[in-house]
């Protein structure tokens, strides 16, 4: 599996935690930064991470911010993307299981390592529950597809 990952300057420490905790699992991840604690703008790299994902670059993503608000608000604009901030792992795998999310986005004031570890397994290992839960997703897709004029 291939996971895009990327943080700002407030999640840059908890990223790097993550990306060697995933290629120690022999994830191939695809880093794309912020490389430093210095600061930078959120948007510009969420949009990055939410793009390879809705390309089809990456099966899935990781994003990180200070409150994983910024992340997910920017993330959801990219087409084929579902991210979901969560900040326990009854969220993490509920995110999976009802709504396929593709992205999952950690907020690093609000969660240490240990913690977004046993988000990131719950959610790495949890598969889309199908049923209901599809048939809403479709709805979701559906609707995103009528906003930028295609049809499915």
């Amino acid at each position: 599996m291939k996971i895009a990952i990327g943080s700002d300057h407030g999640g840059y420490g908890l990223k790097n935690e993550l990306v060697a905790y995933l290629k120690k699992e022999k994830y191939e991840v695809d880093d794309l930064g912020t490389h430093s604690k210095e600061s930078c703008d959120y948007p510009l790299i969420g949009f990055d991470v939410a793009e390879t994902v809705g390309s089809g670059r990456a099966d899935r993503g990781i994003l990180i911010c200070k409150t994983g608000v910024g992340m997910a608000i920017i993330a959801n604009k990219v087409h084929g993307v579902r991210a979901a901030a969560c900040y326990d792992e009854d969220m993490a795998k509920s995110a999976r299981e009802h709504n396929g999310c593709n992205v999952i986005v950690f907020a690093a004031s609000y969660s240490g390592f240990k913690e977004a570890l046993k988000m990131l397994k719950v959610w790495l290992t949890t598969e889309p529950l199908g049923d209901r839960h599809e048939r809403r997703v479709k709805q979701i897709k559906d609707i995103e597809a009528k906003l930028r004029g295609n049809k499915r």
